[in-house]
């Protein structure tokens, strides 16, 4: 079936576009073009009214939504319910993230990703295993007990993903440069963070093939004047890119200006690093035996410490704008299209263009999420109903 979105300003992903409109077919962009030029046989599936259609939000650090927590439910429907949760915010595209847990519980949620990808579930893209590969003295909320270093069932398990995509987030003093080697051999994303690494130490990781920072700032060694740490790293290195929570609590608004301005374009990467209350009633939920709440964006437990983020991908825009003073254009970029580029994907999303998987927001003018669209479907949720057939 072929059919064309009109009445949008349409950001491509590069450059603005008035008075264009999107043609779709099986799934995919046919065409972008003038309104003036759609051709009369094309059936006109939504006006969008004057609102924004943007590419559809990507995010790579999701542990959780709609009351649900991964680690806790490692299952597909727990992941489409994940999705949905965080769909009604932009996302279209997104790494179910699972902390550290047990190999057990590592083998069901990569099984869980496999069998959710191979039935279509919308938006999952592949896994995140953020641990159990990390450094005690930078454990934040995750259960240390469970850490280890990295051995073959344990390489056995971090590559066994043959469908979609798999990003880790190990520290890699606890590991070899050849055993990072032989993981992105096996087409695995490697990313550091949880870590006391050392400059020197993150440098001879990125040269083993470690890609990307996870989180920014927390859980890492800090910059500092004689030893520039991983945030040094991070922010110096021309080549990976790192993911960021521009929450207002993960990060001070100074110390995220900083980060945007250091790294090269296209090397900031928003992820929102959310909990089951993102898209839920019930603000509180159990991890690791432990009660969680989430009051003015803020998760925390009993101790006050972080615990994960109440955050959505639309919201993290906002505030990249608020925080950064970046062109709003730059904040959706950082949401869509460098979260593609980091896993690899830049050649089918990302982008608002011919051939690329029809994944859309559709956003107001105060960046607020009106509809989405996935792989050409749109959304079943209420706030559809905004637009118009």
């Amino acid at each position: 079936m072929i059919s064309a979105m009109i009445n949008a300003v349409i950001f491509d992903g590069e450059s603005l576009l008035d008075e264009h409109a999107v043609i779709i077919k099986e799934g995919r962009v046919e065409q972008v073009l003038p309104q003036s030029q759609l051709p009369t046989t094309v059936q006109v599936g939504v006006d969008l009214k004057g609102n924004y259609l943007t590419p559809g939000f990507i995010d790579l650090q999701v542990n959780g939504g709609g009351g649900v927590l991964f680690n806790s439910s490692p299952t597909v429907d727990a992941i489409r319910a994940i999705g949905e949760a965080h769909r009604q915010y932009g996302t279209t595209g997104f790494l179910p993230t699972l902390i550290t847990d047990d190999f057990d519980v590592m083998v069901e949620a990569v099984s869980a990703v496999a069998d959710a990808l191979a039935q279509g579930v919308p938006g999952v893209l592949g896994i995140h295993l953020e641990g159990p590969f990390l450094n005690v003295n930078k454990k934040g909320t995750h259960n240390a007990k469970k850490f280890c270093l990295i051995d073959e069932q344990g390489f056995d398990i971090i590559t066994s993903l043959d469908i979609g995509k798999t990003l880790i987030t190990i520290a890699p003093e606890l590991t070899t440069p050849r055993m990072i080697e032989r993981i992105t051999d096996k087409g695995v994303i490697v990313c550091a963070g949880h870590s006391s690494a050392s400059y020197d130490q993150v440098r001879e990781a990125l040269t083993a093939g470690v890609s990307g920072f996870t989180h920014l700032y927390n859980a890492m060694t800090p910059l500092q004047s004689r030893e520039p740490g991983m945030v040094g790293a991070a922010l110096e290195d021309q080549a990976s890119w790192f993911g960021i929570i521009a929450d207002g609590h993960h990060i001070h608004p100074a110390s995220f200006r900083v980060a945007i301005s250091a790294k090269h374009r296209g090397g900031a990467v928003l992820v929102t690093d959310a909990m089951p209350c993102v898209g839920a009633e019930d603000k509180s939920f159990i991890l690791n035996g432990e009660s969680i709440s989430a009051q003015g964006g803020r998760c925390f437990n009993a101790e006050g410490s972080l615990a994960g983020s109440d955050l959505d991908m639309a919201s993290a825009i906002r505030n990249t704008v608020k925080f950064a003073g970046v062109d709003w254009l730059e904040a959706v970029r950082m949401a869509s299209l460098y979260p593609a580029q980091a896993l690899g994907l830049e050649d089918e999303l990302g982008l608002i263009k011919v051939g690329y998987r029809a994944n859309f927001a559709a956003l107001d003018h105060k960046i607020h999420v009106i509809d989405t669209w996935i792989d050409g479907k749109r959304s079943s949720h209420a706030a559809s109903k905004a637009l118009a057939y």
